[in-house]
């Protein structure tokens, strides 16, 4: 009889490790660090993203992402988690820094076992997609938003930029600083209330958008890369033949410093280039493997490590952001139609664009478009969340690559438009 699991555990020990997490978090005796955060985080993650899978209609837009972020945030909202809960998860996603860890192991595992020529293909072609359909969705926004109460210009600047941004802390937040300066007395605090729901809808857009590309991408197959951005004659985008290394625990541990001592250079080489570290982190992994100077050993442990830390803990991290990062009350006070559906809009016209760009590109359409709805995204959080949703986190130095840098360029070139004709 086959062994009934939820999420790869046994069930019924699901359900004991379950009781023990609720009574503890009940009793507030949850520890406020690592251990009680991965522990509530990854219970909460792996029933939630078992519930995703089985829901019918939500499995098919994203289901595991989009309940392990908002049955969370709708926890925190409405008081069903506690004080002691909400300090562990905090202190373990954001005081302890998962969230970069999660990012520098992917990024760095997935750069690592890559071929270099679908690297660098990849690299140099995604900026012609970006760029077009960053334009595409701003006009798009700027039509619908004339035919409704919202007006062109809000639609432009209050909610088309906003989720083309690059997430709060590189887009919103820089994004209100600037609009507040160029209207003079206007609180920024004020204009991040007005930014952030667009942000949080597209979001939930990208999400939903990239659970559909993992559907279709299983009725048309012929659309899909399976991960790989680029088309290539190579049936196999990774470098490293697992089969000629036998899995081997130590080398997941090298894996995990290669990953980490990535983060530290990208951290160090900022302070004297004013680029963002995950960034300087990106173009040193990548270089590495172009110029193939990394041994192979720790090629392999850093694919073994990003392929437990994928596998394992997305779900957990998911919760995170949930409860830190997505507050209920600015999702739900999106709720207007004109505001949906521009936010709607601009999701998919990057979608589409991405989908359309891969034909002439020679890339797959189903990961172009998943690595431009990446650009609606809110930052590393949202790669995670629509990669996760699209089971594609292979493509994740690509969209970070969409989300920084493209967010980047988009809140500089609305910075300098804004003084022109903002309102």
């Amino acid at each position: 009889m086959k062994e009934r699991q939820i999420g790869g555990v046994n069930l019924y020990a699901f359900c004991v490790f379950a009781l023990i997490v609720f009574f503890t978090c009940y009793f507030g005796k949850l520890p406020k660090d690592m251990v009680g955060g991965l522990a509530i985080t990854m219970i909460l993650g792996i029933l939630l993203g078992e519930i995703g899978m089985k829901v019918p209609i939500l499995k098919n837009i994203g289901g595991p992402a989009i309940l392990s972020i908002f049955v969370p945030s709708c926890m925190v909202y409405y008081g069903l988690l506690n004080q002691n809960s909400i300090d562990a998860i905090t202190f373990f996603i954001k005081q302890s820094n998962f969230l970069y860890l999660y990012i520098s192991v992917l990024v760095v595992g997935s750069i690592l076992s890559m071929k270099r020529a679908i690297l660098i293909a990849g690299f140099l072609k995604m900026f012609i997609p970006l760029f077009i359909g960053t334009f595409l969705a701003i006009i798009v926004a700027y039509l619908i938003g004339s035919i409704t109460s919202i007006g062109g210009a809000h639609a432009v600047f209050y909610i088309a930029i906003p989720i083309l941004s690059g997430g709060v802390g590189e887009g919103i937040i820089p994004l209100s600083v600037a609009y507040s300066e160029i209207l003079g007395n206007a609180n920024s605090s004020n204009i991040i209330a007005l930014l952030a729901p667009a942000a949080m809808l597209g979001n939930l857009f990208a999400i939903a958008y990239a659970g559909y590309l993992k559907n279709l991408a299983l009725k048309k197959p012929h659309l899909s890369g399976n991960g790989l951005l680029v088309k290539t004659k190579e049936e196999n985008i990774n470098s490293l033949n697992n089969d000629t290394l036998p899995f081997d625990i130590k080398l997941m541990g090298a894996g995990l410093l290669v990953a980490v001592c990535y983060f530290l250079i990208g951290k160090l080489l900022n302070m004297i280039i004013s680029i963002p570290a995950p960034i300087i982190m990106i173009i040193m992994a990548a270089i590495t493997k172009v110029l193939n100077i990394m041994p192979k050993s720790l090629e392999y442990g850093a694919n073994f490590i990003y392929q437990f830390v994928s596998k394992n803990l997305t779900w957990a991290l998911l919760v995170g952001v949930g409860v830190i990062w997505t507050p209920w009350k600015d999702v739900i006070a999106a709720i207007n139609i004109a505001f949906i559906i521009i936010c709607f809009s601009v999701v998919t016209t990057m979608a589409l664009t991405g989908y359309f760009c891969a034909k002439f590109l020679n890339m797959f359409e189903i990961e172009c478009s998943c690595v431009m709805v990446c650009h609606s995204g809110l930052g590393g959080t949202g790669d995670v969340a629509i990669l996760g949703s699209c089971n594609r986190m292979e493509l994740m130095p690509f969209a970070q690559i969409s989300t920084r840098i493209g967010g980047a360029c988009t809140v500089i070139a609305a910075t300098f438009l804004f003084a022109q004709f903002g309102v």
